[in-house]
Order: structure tokens, then sequence, then C-alpha cells
């Protein structure tokens, strides 16, 4: 059985403005496509065409994920562990194994 977790630690992320436009665009574009998926279906869209867009899709999030997770250690698990929160290893390994499912 899996614990009830907060999804939020009380743990923030200060960003810059140029990293958070361009995640936040990275999304949006993610969330164009999703968009574009849904009106495939709505026209009756051939299936393999949106299994492909559906790839570009999932392309794109791990895309998104890559630079989160990139940013996350080297701003976020550096300045935990300098602080000797040594907790933030681990946090990162469960997020990993979360990712590579």
């Amino acid at each position: 059985m899996q614990e009830n977790k907060p999804c939020c630690h009380c743990k923030t992320t200060k960003r810059s403005d140029e990293e958070r436009k361009k995640l936040i665009n990275r999304l949006k574009r993610v969330e164009g496509q999703v968009r574009g998926i849904i009106g495939m279906l709505e026209r009756d869209a051939y299936c393999n065409d949106i299994l492909i867009q559906s790839a570009a899709v999932s392309a794109a999030v791990n895309s998104f994920n890559k630079d989160l997770i990139a940013s996350h250690i080297r701003t976020c698990v550096v300045r935990d562990i300098k602080n000797g929160d040594d907790a933030v290893i681990d946090e990162l390994v469960e997020t990993l194994q979360k990712l590579m499912k």
C-alpha cells in the first residue's frame, strides 16, 4: 500500500525568468499537440496518424522532463546536499524510478 504523501513537500525552486519561460513554452507546445490529437479524433483521423502524434507528445514530455531533472540536480539536489540533507538523494532516486516506468 502506498503512503499518502502531499504532492508538495513545502519546498520551492527559484527559477530565472528565462528558465521558467523556456519550460512553460515547452509545455504549451505539448498542450497544442494534445489539442491537435483531440481534433484528429474528432475528425475520425486514421489511427496510425494519431499514434504518431501521440508518440511526438511523449517525446516532447520526455524532453521537458530531461531539462527539468537536469536543472533539479544542478540546483536543488546540490543545494540540499551542501546543507547536509542527504534525503534528497533518496527523493531523486524515487523520482527517476517513476520517470523510467
